[in-house]
Parts: C-alpha cells; structure tokens; sequence
C-alpha cells in the first residue's frame, strides 16, 4: 500500500471507511511523497509531520466508534496559504505578513475537516496571489512538475503543483481572474471555479475584503479526476454563518438538454492552433458521449468584463495596494499593478457595477439557450515562467491570452478547467462555463470529456 498516494480522493477514502487502510497509512504516504518530492517544485511551503499525523489519529479513532467521518474520511489535502488555516500563518505570498498568525480556520479549511480530511500542507502563491506564475520573496519558486521551464500557473500554483504531483489527493485554491482554472490548465488537472457565493469564505486574522473580491473571489478544488471535484465541492460548500455572500444554492439543478455551444474564437482572443485543436477534440469527446454541440461564432463580451474585472480587483484601493506592493518589494507584484494602472483609472464603482448588471444579464441568456459554453481556458499554451516580467509587450499578450480567464468571475458564473492532453511535455486543457450554480452540469460534460481521454495520474517531477 506505499503508492496510496497514487489513489483517487474516492478511492482512498472508500479503502479508509471499509477499515481495509487507515488515515494513518493514507497520511504516511502523503507525507513521504511529499518528502520525496517537494523539494524539487516547492508546491508545499510550510507543513507539520506531526499535526498531519495526530489529525489521521482522530480520524481513525471517529471510524473506530464507528462515527460519520464524512465523504473526504483521511483523505490528504492541501489548502493554500492565503487562507486562514488554524495556528499557521496566513502569509499570502508576503513577507509582510508571516506573522499573521490564524486563530481560527477559514470555513473552506472547517468544511474540509468536517468532511473529514486531512489537511496536508499549505501550498505556495504569488506575492498577493496577483499573478499567473508563482513565486514570491517568503517562499521562493514553485516549479511546474511537467515542466520547469513553464509556470505552474497562479496564483494556485502549488495547489496545481501538489496535485500534479501527488502531494494530495484534492488541493485548495482561490480564483478571482483564472487562480484555480490556470494551474490546472498548466500542470495538466482539473479545477473548478465555482459560483460567487458557492463555497463559505472568511479569514479572520485579515481586514475585510474591498467590495471587488468579495462579489468575485471564490474559494474551489483541484483534483486529478472530475470526481474527486464534484465530491470536494459538496465538501467545501457547507453552509457557515461567516459569510454574507454565501448561498445555500442545491449543488444539483433541474435536469437539462446536453446541449454544448462552442466557440474557438471568443471576443477576438485569437488562440493558437494547439488551443483550438484541443477545443475541437473536446466536442467530439462531448457528441461521442451523446451531447449536442452547435459551434457558435461569439459569445457574450469577453474582452469588456474582463477589464472591467480587473479595474474591480485591482482598482479600488488602487494607491494601497501599490504602497504595500512598494514595501514587500516584490517585483512581479509591482509588474502586475504597475502593468495595469492604465486599467484601473479612473475607478468608479458604481459605474463598473452597473454594467456589471448589464453583461451579467447577457451572460445568463446565453445558458438560456445552451447549458454549457465549452470554449478556451487561454489563447495560449502555458506560457514560459515568469513571461509576465519580461517586457511590456510580453505583460500585454500575457494579459491578452487570459480573457476567457478573467472575465467570467466579473458575472459570479462557475468555470471548470479540463485536462485533455499534452503538446509535447506543456499541457493543454479547455473550459466549460455554466449558468450560475450549474457546476452540475459543467462537471458532467467534464467527465465525458475525461473520460474519452487518458485517465489522469500523480507524475514525477521532471528536470
């Protein structure tokens, strides 16, 4: 049983609940191949042999007084280090805060417990979580297992790292303009955005959030199967009082046509070959699997939402958010505000809510009349580390390819990145959008789509 780290999040935790391995076992394993291979990416960035070991002996003394440990029993996960995490810092990529230290867990972190994981390690982001590759000036790089030369996308890197990997079976991330979407694009897994409001959400030892990142920001899984998604999105979605925005929406909506838009050239994104080749695959997966796909020449704007995504994460509190960046010093944190001053200038946030109503409303009548957009994650394959740094026009063609990223969150709508290959030694992938809180039915054209491919598997690390 020494490649339990290899398992399904399903698989292990059925073998945990029929008593015929033990949380302590699963959790050995997760942290050995952490051990084995960590150093050599970075992914995780703090984590506790011991706590990770008293937390299994809970769950194996709950199984043996025969308790409900829940759906996720002794399965490792990870959680990404700008989430409060209780007695661990809540650094968010920043030296600027290694002391803030959390009291209590933030309720994504509270709902994986109550599910009954075992929380693993913490995993690296940008210096606030800013960025589409991962490095900071408190942790260092996370490199992308596939490939080191490629990022490992952001600012969930280390989530899609780990994963990627096989330093857990689920990992944690946070996604505002593709955070989860795009390491799992890069590192080759699966991850979900779901709906604003989904998932509870609250980090105590921090101020409150500027009103952008609490319509936007949402908190979601990434895994190495559809299944492990749809079984961590039941898990993190439990209610909790913290969060004001939070929707106890059912995670199964009416039944619908399997009826797919696709679109390959969204708003003037432009892909290349490889993105579209990868799109078209897709939909033969999805019609071999019974689904109807009509090719549609758009979709609702992309290009609009986006900037306007941007002005509402970035621009209010602009000058702040400068002066820390200024502070902590870190130079891909100031290529990101300082790139996108233009962006966010002037900020008006009534104006920029009042079209955000506006584009929502043509967003929904879309999934009027198709249930699932199958389209681009990026126009881009993975982009080279740290292309964001290089020059001005490499800052705007990475901003660019990333539309179809960063525009869905300004519409609350959920989004699932799905791996469907490699070109090369960089993966590929697409994304399928729904209706607001039809993530149903985005993971189900995602299981089709996976499951005409190759099934997914933890790899090692690559030179």
């Amino acid at each position: 049983m020494q490649d339990l780290w290899r398992l399904s999040a399903a698989e292990l935790a059925s073998l945990i609940k029929s008593g015929k391995v033990s949380a302590k076992e699963a959790a050995e394993a997760g942290l050995a191949r952490l051990d084995a291979v960590n150093p050599r990416i970075n992914a995780v960035v703090d984590h506790r042999p011991a706590d990770v070991l008293a937390q299994a002996a809970r769950i194996d003394a709950a199984i043996a007084r025969g308790d409900d440990i829940g759906p996720l029993a002794g399965v490792p996960v990870t959680v990404k280090v700008n989430v409060d995490q209780e007695n661990f810092a809540t650094t968010n990529g920043l030296t600027l805060q290694r002391d803030v230290v959390a009291k209590v867990d933030n309720p994504v972190v509270a709902n994986l417990r109550k599910a009954g994981a075992v929380i693993l390690g913490r995993t690296n982001c940008p210096a606030f979580s800013y960025r589409w590759f991962t490095t900071n000036l408190i942790h260092g790089d996370t490199k992308n297992p596939r490939d080191p030369a490629i990022t490992p996308g952001g600012s969930s890197g280390g989530a899609g790292a780990a994963v990627a990997a096989g330093i857990g079976h689920i990992a944690h991330g946070t996604d505002i303009a593709g955070s989860i979407r795009y390491p799992a694009y890069a590192c080759g897994v699966h991850g979900l955005r779901p709906s604003m409001g989904r998932i509870p959400a609250f980090n105590a030892a921090l101020p409150e959030r500027t009103i952008g990142p609490q319509i936007s920001a949402v908190s979601g899984p990434l895994a190495r199967t559809v299944n492990d998604l749809r079984i961590s999105l039941a898990a993190m979605a439990a209610h909790d009082s913290r969060d004001p925005w939070y929707a106890p929406a059912p995670l199964e909506g009416p039944p619908a046509e399997k009826r797919v838009a696709m679109c390959l050239n969204p708003d003037g994104l432009n892909p290349v070959s490889e993105v579209k080749a990868a799109i078209a695959d897709a939909a033969r997966r999805l019609e071999r699997a019974g689904w109807t796909v009509e090719e549609i020449a758009d979709t609702p704007p992309l290009r609009e939402p986006a900037e306007l995504q941007t002005r509402l994460w970035l621009g209010d509190g602009y000058e702040a958010q400068l002066e820390a960046a200024e502070r902590e010093g870190d130079p891909g944190a100031l290529a990101c505000l300082r790139g996108n001053r233009a962006k966010v200038h002037p900020f008006d946030l009534s104006k920029t809510l009042i079209r955000r109503a506006t584009l929502t409303r043509e967003w929904f009548a879309l999934f009027e009349r198709y249930p699932v957009l199958l389209m681009p994650v990026s126009g881009e394959l993975p982009f080279p580390d740290q292309l964001d740094r290089k020059d001005e026009a490499s800052f705007a063609r990475v901003w660019h390819a990333q539309l179809p990223q960063i525009a869905i969150p300004f519409m609350g709508l959920p989004a699932l990145t799905v791996s469907t290959g490699l070109v090369g030694r960089s993966p590929v992938g697409v994304q399928l959008v729904g209706g607001r809180y039809r993530e149903d039915l985005c993971l189900a054209a995602g299981e089709a789509i996976e499951a005409a491919g190759t099934p997914s598997a933890a790899i090692d690390p690559v030179s």
